[in-house]
């Protein structure tokens, strides 16, 4: 039996299937769609016209582990489900994670009919499990900084007063005045290092006042024009005006956005293009107990620089991990720190030689 729309005194089903967010395709015991509601259109890249009627492995392609749980669904009359192995990919758009439920269809008599496929988005939960992964090293390596600072600012005292007064002795000699000049400056760096270490894992509360996200990335892309003057780097700026400001700290936000906008401009070798846009998100909501939920403002960055591998965007959040000469490998961890402290979500998108986007998703209120 074919059935595209429930029928009879079922127009409130239809609207409930229509609205859901979740993707919701039937198939009778032939393997055929029989339904299939806007969702699941979505997920698997087929409209209604296209999919009614159409067998189970048109519609999944191929899908091994969909197929599976279908045809194990029918064959053992038995709901199957998994909610971890399943990664949808579509024509057109990002591979997506999806947790997959199937189950069998009967008619009001007890006949079976069929089987019913639910699949449900997992983007944002793998998101937010890979944003708490790395708070959690974060304040891991927070606190090993906090044993081990002590131990290890007190001899760079010692030693950068042993450099200077090294110097004095040494008079006004070019040649050996480099050397405790090497030593100065590097004992300077790694204590520069130790002190971006414990801001990692300093529990430091935020000066919670309105702040122009506007103001602040105009502010930054003309400091940073003047820092790529001697390539040809165009940045363009789609600031939304409507946008109001939002709740943070002005210092910390500026911190992670000069860090985000220098990191693009690194990116490109001699030519180029930064894009920062920002707008309300659709698509990201922060959800608190007892509250309605908060939508989300969106500030993308995008370079058409070099790009990042796979392996390096695994690692990119790592704490000393680094490609730039010079590097300390802490800028994007400590970006990644502020935008948790403010509620956030922290992406990265990249392939190698087509560019880099960051989106950074801020509540629009806290």
């Amino acid at each position: 039996m074919r059935v595209s729309k429930p029928q009879g005194n079922c127009q409130l089903s239809i609207n409930v299937l229509d609205n859901l967010e979740d993707a919701v395709v039937a198939f009778d015991q032939q393997e055929k769609v029989t339904l299939i509601n806007p969702m699941g259109q979505n997920f698997l890249g087929f409209s209604e016209k296209q999919a009614i009627g159409a067998s189970l492995e048109k519609v999944v392609r191929k899908q091994e582990t969909l197929l599976y749980l279908v045809r194990t669904s029918l064959s053992e009359t038995r709901s199957i489900a998994d909610h971890e192995n399943i990664v949808l990919h579509t024509t057109g758009l990002p591979p997506r994670p999806v947790s997959a439920t199937v189950s069998p269809l009967y008619s009001p008599e007890g006949k079976l009919e069929g089987t019913v496929l639910m699949m449900h988005d997992l983007t944002r939960v793998r998101e937010l499990e890979e944003a708490i992964q790395r708070a959690d090293r974060l304040s891991m390596l927070g606190t090993l900084a906090a044993g081990l600072a002590h131990e290890i600012k007190n001899p760079l005292g010692g030693i950068k007063g042993a450099a200077q007064l090294l110097a004095m002795e040494l008079g006004e000699n070019p040649d050996l005045q480099e050397y405790p000049q090497v030593m100065v400056r590097e004992v300077e760096r790694v204590n520069t290092i130790i002190e971006e270490l414990l801001n990692l894992g300093n529990p430091r509360s935020l000066e919670r006042v309105p702040v122009n996200l506007s103001q602040i990335l105009n502010d930054i892309v003309l400091l940073q024009q003047e820092a790529v003057h001697d390539r040809e780097v165009r940045f363009q700026l789609h600031l939304d005006p409507s946008i109001p400001p939002i709740v943070g700290d002005p210092d910390l936000l500026t911190q992670l956005f000069l860090n985000l906008i220098k990191n693009a401009g690194e990116a490109i070798d001699q030519h180029g293009q930064i894009e920062i846009t920002t707008r309300v998100s659709s698509e990201s909501h922060r959800n608190k107990p007892s509250s309605r939920p908060q939508p989300m403002i969106r500030v993308e960055i995008s370079d058409n620089g070099k790009g990042i591998s796979a392996e390096e965007q695994e690692r990119i959040f790592t704490p000393f991990y680094t490609t730039k000469r010079g590097g300390s490998g802490l800028g994007m961890a400590i970006c990644q720190k502020i935008v948790s402290d403010h509620d956030g979500l922290l992406k990265v998108e990249s392939q190698p030689g087509q560019g880099t986007q960051v989106t950074v998703a801020l509540p629009l209120s806290t």
